[in-house]
């Protein structure tokens, strides 16, 4: 089981930028896909952006394409969600997941593949 662990969340205003980072431990997961969803209130989670340990392919939701970017440092074994020209719209809480396989663009969104979830973040952007 991998543990995961969301940190930078906070309050910012509208065209602002953010850091979260998903912290993992537990066990070996150079081949996993790692993702990040999110969840406003009253509605469904959603897929953010996916990635991969061992490629540097990424994939985005294309409400946030252009202006999040997903990089990961595997020495520190952690993921980085940097998060420009926030909007009011991109309020929530986000969550960072891990799968056992690696994404492509065909999984990459799918929230049912990815078994180990952290308890997530909350991000609010003021207008």
């Amino acid at each position: 089981q991998v543990q995961l662990v969301e940190s930078g969340g906070g309050l910012v205003q509208a065209g602002g930028s953010l850091r979260l980072s998903c912290a993992a431990s537990g066990r070996a997961f150079s081949g996993y896909g790692m993702g990040w969803f999110r969840q406003a209130p009253g509605k469904e989670r959603e897929f953010v952006a996916a990635i991969n340990w061992s490629s540097d392919n990424t994939y985005y939701a294309d409400s946030v394409k252009g202006r999040f970017t997903l990089s990961r440092d595997n020495a520190k074994n952690t993921v980085y969600l940097k998060m420009n020209s926030l909007k009011p719209e991109d309020t929530a809480v986000y969550y960072c997941a891990s799968r056992s396989a690696p994404n492509n663009a065909a999984t990459a969104a799918l929230a049912q593949l990815y078994n180990s979830w952290g308890r997530g973040t909350q991000v609010t952007v003021s207008s």
